[in-house]
């Protein structure tokens, strides 16, 4: 063999060694453990046995029922959620939303001022829809839902009880306030 070849596998080598140590220490540095469980275990809501359908929702509580048992001060502080995109003082100003002073019984996407979204525009049915308490109930679960592609990002508020004491505080915004609707009359 001459010189040349013995200094090229020599490097060969040599380069083998090196690298084989630079893994080795690293992997001495950077070792991590194996989780005890992978990952992250999905639960799918399995439908029931008879029919292959889920049982169906619990019957809603008519917003009458509820707002006989609603409590204005606690809706107050539930509001507090609100007032990132919504004022409630008489002649404020428009935010993100529309001011909500008088917002029960009035025309839905009708405050001066505010530029609604279409899909609002579409569901007040050219403001003939008012925001009644059921209207109201029915959005404050799940905007989105209720009005698809609305421009309220909120997500909702799931609980019946802060709904109606929301909704109770809302009819306390307003000048004259319209009767709350009779509990033993309501239907669903």
């Amino acid at each position: 063999m001459n010189s040349y070849v013995n200094t090229a596998v020599g490097a060969l080598l040599g380069t083998i060694f090196v690298l084989m140590s630079v893994s080795i220490a690293s992997e001495g540095i950077f070792h991590s453990e194996a989780p005890e469980k992978e990952g992250f275990a999905i639960v799918a809501e399995e439908a029931s046995a008879a029919g292959g359908e889920a049982a169906p929702a619990a019957a809603a509580v008519p917003i009458a029922q509820l707002l006989a048992s609603a409590d204005a001060k606690a809706g107050e502080t539930v509001f507090k959620k609100c007032q990132a995109c919504h004022d409630g003082t008489k002649g404020g100003p428009n935010k993100v939303g529309p001011n909500l002073f008088g917002v029960v019984d009035r025309p839905i996407a009708s405050h001066e001022g505010f530029a609604y979204s279409a899909p609002m525009k579409d569901f007040s049915k050219g403001s003939s829809e008012k925001w009644t308490f059921e209207n109201l109930n029915k959005f404050l679960t799940a905007p989105k839902k209720d009005v698809p592609g609305t421009a309220m990002g909120f997500a909702g508020l799931p609980k019946d009880q802060d709904r109606a004491n929301v909704i109770l505080y809302l009819h306390t915004l307003a000048d004259s306030p319209v009767p709350l609707p009779d509990p033993k009359t309501a239907t669903q």
